[in-house]
């Protein structure tokens, strides 16, 4: 197996860095380094700094070759068909390269075509992405062979993270997406979730860069560009589905204001016929400013109440925030956020402001920087911050769990429950509303528990959707709702609280403009089977995990019915713990799998570097037989005990958890479970 030196660490799994410290030098109030009023580069140590005593330098373990010292000279390409269970795989070695000059200059070994002949050979319809190997500077094809090989090998293992590289996918490729019906649907959803619709371009390196997102109405301009832009807008929307677009509503509407929601139920919902290359080029145009002489920083179309509004974006006023280092030092940081030219004007349908209080838990800093570490006051500090009292922009570098950082207590939460098509509910929860709640046994030892009145029980909404209550998910994420807040059971911290507003704060922090967006949506997932056939097509374990507690003892603030979750592991890895089923459904657990496989896929690989990755292949084979039915009896007669079970080529495995450890409940050699 070949490998290299890591060339991070020279070898020794260790690495001496410079410390952080050294970025701003030996002072306790710093400009972050970088800035237009730093010119950053290397400086003297902090000599307080609490990571390396003064020194300079901190000694770490190398995590690029996960503290072995070398690195795997070796990447394995694999495509697998879903539909079919075909798996085909190709190892790449230093001397299968291939090298061939670059346009840019160097030489560069181009495997795209290596993967699209793996795909055709397991019958994948596919785009596939181009995969390219850059190689070091030294090489040419003059030197000796040896010195070509080392090169090649160092090349390899720049590439090979991760080593193993996995295409899944299906006989007949997704039709494409037509990006004004792409359009019409995400501006659809915007009138019908009341949310603020948002096409972005802005100015990158030179170059638009094109995004596409919900928005609260009233949410600022995003700091940072998206890390995911698109070359043009028709891209843009072929790579945003609904939940791409939901993703990150809350953290974008943390600092949008709180108002009401006015539904008018009898206004039509208003077809917004796009025209993508209309509004691409009114973007273009916005961004490049009225003068045209440099242009803006980029431009925005806002779909909002059945209308696109267009607006250019500017420079704002630089904004200083001070913010406490791990070296003990306080770094000064500023930055310059962008404005929209033109804010569209408020919907029909927004109301009144909503009542907040200040957060309970967030407690400023109480001395000025210059007082850190026991120093005594400076009267005359230079940086004009009080003594006693909060510096201006004075902020930790953690964020507040109970506010979400924005000091603020939301008195009334909107919540919206949707099955992101046509049919939509508002609800608003108001703190301090007397409401009947009954009280609830928690049982022996346990807290004061109530229970909310049918309109905060959030899972008697779902038969109106027509799904089961634990297929509520939050639209942001699709993280499943815990089951005290879906079944409206609260434990009390004290005998007179108001329990409207205690479940208002157990909704979660930051709300983004007090508003909760619930989705109303079955999984959809392949049958396990399919999974069963993938893992064992690469020659990996299949783990189920499962938890049946609808025989369980009556615990209102814990998790009830039956509990999955799928895993892919490599054959031989020990079950831990840890490995507790935790979704509500086995099609979420599917999806959940599916969705995490760039992920999963990589962490099967041998740590130990001379290890080689493994190749898989296999021919195309009918579905195995169906566990789910032995796997929901299986549980029901362990219940209230986890169960893992572990499939793999050589048969299948049941292990039960108790509280002292994981015990081997039963093993066989074929599929059929038993135990």
């Amino acid at each position: 197996m070949p490998t290299v030196a890591c060339p991070d660490c020279d070898g020794t799994a260790r690495r001496r860095d410079p410390c952080r410290c050294t970025r701003y030098g030996d002072r306790l109030l710093t400009v972050d380094a970088g800035t237009a009023t730093d010119p950053g580069g290397p400086r003297e140590p902090y000599r307080a700094c609490a990571l390396c005593r003064g020194a300079g330098t901190v000694t770490t373990a190398c995590h690029r070759c996960g503290r072995k010292g070398r690195r795997r000279a070796q990447l394995v390409l694999t495509v697998a068909n879903l539909d079919t269970g075909a798996v085909t795989s190709r190892r790449v070695g230093p001397d299968d390269l291939d090298p061939r000059p670059d346009p840019a200059g160097g030489w560069t070994v181009d495997l795209t075509p290596w993967v699209a002949g793996l795909a055709a050979e397991a019958g994948v319809a596919a785009i596939v992405d181009p995969l390219t190997v850059r190689l070091p500077a030294a090489w040419r094809p003059d030197l000796p062979a040896a010195e070509r090989h080392e090169l090649a090998a160092q090349a390899l293992a720049a590439a090979a993270r991760p080593a193993w590289r996995v295409l899944v996918g299906r006989s007949v490729v997704a039709p494409p997406v037509d990006p004004a019906r792409r359009l019409d649907r995400l501006c659809a959803l915007a009138d019908l979730l009341l949310l603020d619709l948002v096409v972005e371009a802005r100015r990158h390196d030179g170059n638009l860069s094109w995004a596409v997102r919900y928005e609260v109405p009233g949410s600022p301009v995003p700091d940072l560009p998206p890390t995911a832009g698109h070359a043009d807008l028709a891209a843009a929307l072929a790579g945003t589905d609904v939940a791409d677009a939901l993703a990150g509503l809350t953290e974008r509407g943390r600092d949008a204001p709180a108002r009401m929601l006015r539904p008018d139920p009898l206004r039509p919902l208003i077809p917004a016929a796009s025209d993508v290359a209309r509004v691409a080029r009114r973007l273009r145009a916005d961004s490049a400013g009225r003068t045209g002489d440099g242009g803006l920083p980029g431009a925005q179309a806002i779909w909002r109440d059945g209308h696109w509004w267009h607006t250019g974006l500017r420079p704002g006023e630089p904004v200083e925030t001070l913010v406490a280092q791990p070296t003990g030092q306080v770094a000064r940081l500023t930055r310059t956020p962008l404005r929209r030219v033109a804010e569209p004007p408020d919907p029909p349908w927004l109301g009144e402001p909503l009542p907040t209080r200040p957060c309970p838990a967030c407690r400023p800093a109480s001395t000025c920087p210059c007082r850190a570490h026991g120093r005594p006051a400076d009267g005359d500090c230079a940086h004009h911050h009080r003594v006693t009292g909060v510096p201006a922009g004075w902020r930790s570098a953690l964020t507040c769990a109970t506010c979400g950082g924005t000091g603020l207590m939301h008195q009334t939460a909107l919540i919206t429950l949707t099955d992101l098509r046509h049919r939509v509910v508002h609800l608003a929860w108001h703190a301090g509303q007397p409401e009947p709640v009954t009280p609830v046994d928690p049982g022996p030892g346990g807290p004061p528990v109530i229970r909310l009145p049918g309109r905060y029980r959030l899972g008697a909404w779902s038969a109106a959707f027509g799904v089961r209550p634990e297929d509520l998910a939050e639209a942001d994420g699709g993280h499943p709702l815990p089951p005290d807040v879906r079944e409206g059971y609260l434990a009390l911290p004290r005998a007179d609280a108001d329990p409207v507003g205690e479940q208002i704060a157990a909704l979660g922090p930051a709300l983004p403009a007090a508003r909760l967006l619930l989705t109303a949506v079955p999984p959809t997932a392949p049958p396990l089977t399919e999974l069963l056939r993938l893992a064992l097509g690469l020659d990996l374990a299949l783990l189920v995990h499962v938890l049946d507690l609808r025989r369980h003892p009556v615990a209102p603030m814990r998790a009830h019915g039956v509990l999955w979750a799928v895993d892919l592991r490599p054959p031989a890895a020990p079950i831990g713990p840890d490995d507790l089923p935790d979704r509500p459904s086995l099609a979420a657990a599917v999806a959940h799998c599916l969705e995490c496989l760039d992920v999963l896929l990589p962490q099967t690989v041998p740590d130990d570097p001379r290890q080689p990755v493994p190749a898989p292949r296999a021919a195309p084979r009918p579905l195995p037989p169906d566990p789910v039915p032995e796997l929901r009896r299986l549980a029901a007669r362990h219940a209230g005990r986890p169960l893992s079970i572990r499939f793999t080529r050589a048969g299948h495995t049941v292990h039960r958890h108790y509280d002292d450890g994981i015990r081997l409940v039963s093993e066989a050699g074929g599929l059929g479970i038993s135990g």
